[in-house]
């Protein structure tokens, strides 16, 4: 069976195929759920162009979550401005100018992408095991 692939990051030349891709969300929004994004919550996506963004936006998409994405290279102030314009309480990213810009706004859960992927890690982890 031919792997399609879906994303090629430009950075690393690292691909994600739709089965990756599948998976990876699917872990995704699992945590999503856990960590209360509801239907209609809009999440602010902070992260570089690449696979790591589709997978967030994907997975909050599908669980029914608005994704607003913004630019990874945006100033602290900037990215402050554009939180506060978006009444989110929930953004996921690993910069930490986003970390900081989300502080003294309506943001009250940060997800990194590793937290995305706690529950992927862990299945791989068994399975190597087994």
């Amino acid at each position: 069976m031919d792997e399609r692939i879906v994303i090629v990051d430009s950075d690393t030349g690292l691909t994600l195929t739709e089965e990756q891709l599948d998976e990876r969300s699917a872990a995704a929004i699992i945590q999503l759920r856990r960590r209360g994004v509801r239907v209609g919550d809009t999440v602010l996506i902070c992260l570089p162009v690449g696979p790591d963004l589709l997978v967030a936006a994907d997975a909050v998409i599908a669980v029914g979550g608005v994704a607003w994405p913004v630019p990874a290279d945006l100033e602290t102030w900037a990215l402050h401005e554009r939180i506060e314009a978006s009444g989110a309480r929930v953004l996921i990213s690993d910069l930490p100018q986003a970390l900081e810009a989300a502080e003294e706004s309506r943001v009250r859960i940060v997800m990194s992408v590793a937290d995305l992927s706690a529950l992927q890690a862990a299945r791989e982890a068994d399975a190597e095991r087994a």
